[in-house]
């Protein structure tokens, strides 16, 4: 298992994930409290001093004009991680928590929050122990980052909230009997250390990593799953030609008709039929595949652009300079999440979309060359994979409504003082569900382009590519010569989509 070093610097995607699936341990740096020193001898300067320094001496939100003398200091830190607990809805996963407790590890140890190492030193000491402080989904406009989420991650860490201690159910106990159970002493905070728990745009930030993570293999698997169509609808390779794509050259729409002309190169059973009269135009669907998943592809970079920078950016606030001054800062402002989110959430939608009307053309006898009604054998008695088009073109519909923008509404809040919000955690959560759509809905398309693939079986063999994510699918969801339950082969083909991704590209080359 390999061990991602929470330093302050920059963390990665794959970082995130890995920590948050388990297949990585987090260790906060050496050299971590010698890089928060400086900025806490600021805060601890500045409270003894006669000038007004945000959420050092002063209120929050709209009493940030409201002074706090030194004696309430320690109370004003405890109160604003408890009064901003406000958050509501059913717990986040672990994976989620986990993700969270790293983010704010490490914009906390980089240095500029004037905070002491213990605190991302008890946050990564909570996520190594499993000990998983417990959320509520609901409750965040995405403006001071996502309050309510972070006041609840961070409860736990002075006694209060609730923990979630391997084998607790979802709903933890008290925070203060799991520390007092594993030996750890709740933290008193000191000035400046509760607003720093709680500013941020860390949970947006773990559920738009997810989802870059996610959608970088769907990209693939819906390329590969358009490959499959192709070749069980006996249609033709010629749009995918680079010399038609290279005078449209959207870097994308470039990855996507490369990925198919890999897929499909090879195919005796393309070649059966290449000079057939069907064989003019294809519908859209398929001949206009990289135009539509290229597209989807260059939103998914820009979305990768923006959570690249995020992983290394700086959301508190206020924030110590190098140079010493205590700055008020705007940084905590999800918009460029809640952008890349809105964004990502219309643009995979039409992988969904587009999937969907590749598997009714091969449900529809009167449109797919030849294959049985529904790719059942004994159509009649069978229904086959009618029901499966039925769920694709439900999970599509559902994303229609789920891709309407957050980012473009804003409500006021604390008093009119943060008046305009992002509504990022808005958006993150519901790419979350887009995401999880699309990918059963491009398992649909590879379950039914498989069985089409066996339907044609007496022509010609498809391309090596093909044939070898045929083969996987069949090892683990053998073909449907009599009806029987569809779900659980979906699910199955869901469960393989990177095994079916890695297989396609063992015998093709490298995939984009």
């Amino acid at each position: 298992m390999r061990t991602v070093i929470v330093s302050g610097e920059p963390l990665t995607v794959e970082d995130v994930v890995d920590v948050a699936l388990g297949a990585a341990r987090a260790e906060l740096g050496p050299d971590v409290p010698a890089r928060m020193a400086a900025s806490l001898d600021v805060v601890r300067t500045a409270i003894g001093g006669q000038a007004a320094v945000y959420g050092v001496n002063t209120g929050f939100g709209a009493l940030a004009d409201t002074r706090v003398g030194e004696q309430d200091l320690a109370q004003l830190q405890h109160a604003i991680v408890v009064s901003h607990a406000a958050a509501t809805g059913e717990p986040l996963n672990d994976e989620t928590v986990r993700a969270i407790l790293l983010l704010r590890a490490r914009t906390l140890a980089a240095g500029y929050s004037g905070v002491r190492p213990e605190l991302p030193a008890r946050l990564i000491e909570l996520l190594n122990r499993d000990l998983l402080p417990v959320v509520p989904g609901k409750g965040s406009v995405g403006a001071s980052g996502d309050l309510a989420q972070l006041a609840h991650l961070a409860q736990p860490l002075i006694g209060e909230g609730r923990l979630r201690a391997p084998g607790d159910d979802r709903y933890g106990r008290p925070a203060a009997q799991v520390l007092a159970e594993h030996g750890l002493e709740p933290l008193v905070l000191a000035p400046k250390e509760g607003l720093s728990l709680v500013n941020g745009t860390e949970p947006m930030q773990a559920l738009l990593a997810f989802s870059v993570h996610d959608a970088e293999l769907l990209v693939r698997a819906a390329d590969v799953a358009c490959a499959i169509s192709v070749e069980a609808l006996l249609c033709t390779d010629r749009p995918y030609d680079e010399r038609v794509q290279i005078i449209r050259p959207h870097p994308g729409q470039l990855a996507s008709a490369a990925n198919l002309r890999s897929l499909l190169a090879g195919s005796a059973l393309m070649a059966s039929h290449r000079h057939s009269s069907h064989a003019v135009q294809d519908a859209y669907c398929l001949r206009c595949a990289p135009q539509v998943h290229g597209a989807v592809r260059d939103v998914l970079d820009h979305a990768r652009r923006v959570i690249d920078v995020e992983l290394g950016a700086i959301v508190d606030n206020p924030v110590i300079v190098p140079d010493g001054d205590v700055m008020t800062t705007g940084n905590f402002h999800g918009e460029p999440l809640a952008f890349a989110a809105d964004m990502l959430a219309m643009a995979i939608s039409e992988l969904a979309s587009i999937s969907e009307r590749r598997v009714d053309r091969m449900l529809d006898p009167a449109f797919s060359r030849g294959l049985p009604p529904f790719l059942a054998p004994a159509a009649g008695t069978n229904s086959g994979f009618m029901l499966a088009q039925y769920t694709a073109a439900s999970l599509v519909s559902e994303n229609k409504v789920l891709a309407h923008p957050s980012s473009v509404d804003t409500i006021p809040t604390s008093g009119k003082q943060e008046d305009h919000v992002s509504m990022g955690w808005t958006a993150v959560r519901k790419l979350r569900e887009v995401v999880a759509n699309v990918r059963t809905c491009l398992a649909v398309e590879i379950l039914c382009a498989t069985a089409g693939i066996g339907l044609r079986a007496g022509i010609a063999p498809p391309s090596p590519a093909v044939a070898a994510v045929h083969d996987l699918v069949r090892a683990h969801v053998p073909a449907m010569e009599v009806d029987r339950e569809v779900s659980e082969q979906i699910v199955t083909v869901e469960a393989l989509m990177a095994d079916l991704c890695a297989a396609a590209e063992a015998a093709s080359g490298h995939l984009s």
